[in-house]
C-alpha cells in the first residue's frame, strides 16, 4: 500500500468519525463581526496554523482551498469572499468532502451572510487539480504539502503554480525540521500521513517553491508544533517540530533571484536624512525597514558601521524592501 493510500484512509477515517488531537493548530479560533463557526467545524480543523489573511483577500478573489477537512477554513475564505463559487475546495476523500458538506449545513444556519453556494467542492486531486489555468487568485493548504515525497511535492507546487493567476498567491501553513530524521520515521506512512515525518527544513522548503517560479516568498509565522521523542517514536534522539505560516507569490522571478522575508529588517542610522544603496531601496535615518534576505546581504556587503541588520525573526508581515 502506497503512503498516499495510507493518507487516504487516515483522512477517511478522520472525516468519519472527527479526530480532535489529529492535528492541533495553536491558532486562536477566528472572532470577526458575523462569522460564528460551528463546533464541528473546528474539531475538524485538521491543520497546524492557519492560511487565512485578510490582507490576502481584498477585492473578492477567487480563492482556491486543497484538502478540505471539516470546512472552518473554507467557511473563512467565503467571509472573505462572497459570491457563488467564490471558494473552491478540492479533496480526493469522498467522506472528507461529504462531511464537509454537511458542516455546511450547519454554517448556513449559524451565520445569515453565508450560502452554501459561495464554496464549490470538488472531488480531485492535489497533482492534478480539476481547475482551469491562470484562474485563482489566492490557493491554500493547509498541513497537505508536507506529507507528499519529493516527486509528488513537486508536482502539488507545480500544479498551484499553474492555476494561480499572475500575482496571486499561495498561502500554506505546514510542519518544518531542521534536524535530521532516520529512515524509520521518514519511511513510516502513517507518520508521514499524521503531518510529522515527512517535514522538511526550511530552506528546502522555500527552494521546492522557489524552483517552481514563485518569485516572492514571505514566511509569516513560525511555531512550536510537535516532539517525537525516543519512547513514542523510533528515533534514538529528540525531534523538534515546528508549523510556519509560507504565502508564495506569482510574481517573476528576478534576475538576481527569489525575494524570500524571513523576518529581517534593517535601520540606518548616519549622518545623512537617508541612505540610497543603489539598487532601488531608500533606507530613511532611524526609520526600519523589512528586507528580503537578498537585500540583507547586499547591504552587508556594503561594509559600513551605521547600517543594522536584525536576525531574521520568522514572522513577515508585509510592506519592505521589494
Amino acid at each position: 500500500m502506497s503512503y498516499l493510500q495510507t493518507t487516504h484512509d487516515v483522512y477517511k477515517d478522520a472525516a468519519l468519525t472527527p479526530d480532535v488531537g489529529l492535528c492541533c493548530t495553536t491558532n486562536p479560533v477566528w472572532e470577526l463581526p458575523g462569522l460564528t463557526i460551528p463546533k464541528i467545524m473546528q474539531e475538524m480543523n485538521y491543520g497546524c496554523g492557519s492560511t487565512v489573511h485578510a490582507r490576502d483577500l481584498t477585492g473578492n478573489p477567487k480563492v482556491l482551498y486543497v484538502g478540505v477537512g471539516g470546512g472552518m477554513e473554507l467557511l473563512q475564505f467565503a467571509y472573505f469572499s462572497r459570491q457563488t463559487s467564490g471558494v473552491i475546495g478540492v479533496d480526493v476523500v469522498d467522506e472528507m468532502l461529504e462531511a464537509s458538506a454537511r458542516n455546511f449545513i450547519q454554517a448556513e444556519e449559524q451565520n445569515p451572510w453565508f450560502d452554501r453556494s459561495f464554496v464549490d467542492l470538488k472531488k480531485g486531486d492535489a497533482l492534478n487539480l480539476p481547475v482551469k489555468d491562470n484562474s485563482i487568485d489566492v490557493a491554500a493548504q493547509n498541513c497537505l504539502f508536507n506529507i507528499f515525497k519529493e516527486d509528488d511535492l513537486k508536482k502539488a507546487i507545480d500544479e498551484m503554480y499553474r492555476v494561480l493567476k499572475p500575482h496571486g498567491r499561495l498561502v500554506m501553513s505546514d510542519p518544518v525540521c531542521e534536524q535530521p530524521m532516520n529512515e524509520a520515521l521518514r519511511n513510516d506512512d502513517r507518520l508521514r500521513a499524521l503531518c510529522l515525518s515527512g517535514s522538511l527544513p526550511i530552506d528546502e522548503y522555500v527552494k521546492a517553491l522557489t524552483d517552481a517560479g514563485f518569485g516572492t516568498i514571505e514566511i509569516r509565522a513560525r511555531k512550536p508544533y510537535r516532539i517525537l521523542d525516543p519512547k513514542h517514536y523510533p528515533t534514538e534522539e529528540m525531534i523538534y517540530i515546528e508549523s510556519i505560516e509560507v504565502a508564495a507569490i506569482k510574481d517573476p522571478m528576478p534576475a538576481d533571484g527569489p525575494c524570500v522575508f524571513t523576518g529581517k529588517a534593517a535601520i540606518y542610522f548616519g549622518d545623512q536624512e537617508y541612505l540610497d544603496d543603489k539598487k532601488g531601496h531608500i533606507l530613511l535615518k532611524n526609520q526600519p525597514i523589512a528586507i528580503c534576505d537578498k537585500t540583507a546581504a547586499n547591504l552587508a556587503d556594503l561594509g559600513r558601521d551605521d547600517i543594522f541588520i536584525s536576525p531574521s525573526t520568522y514572522h513577515y508581515d508585509g510592506g519592505g524592501c521589494c
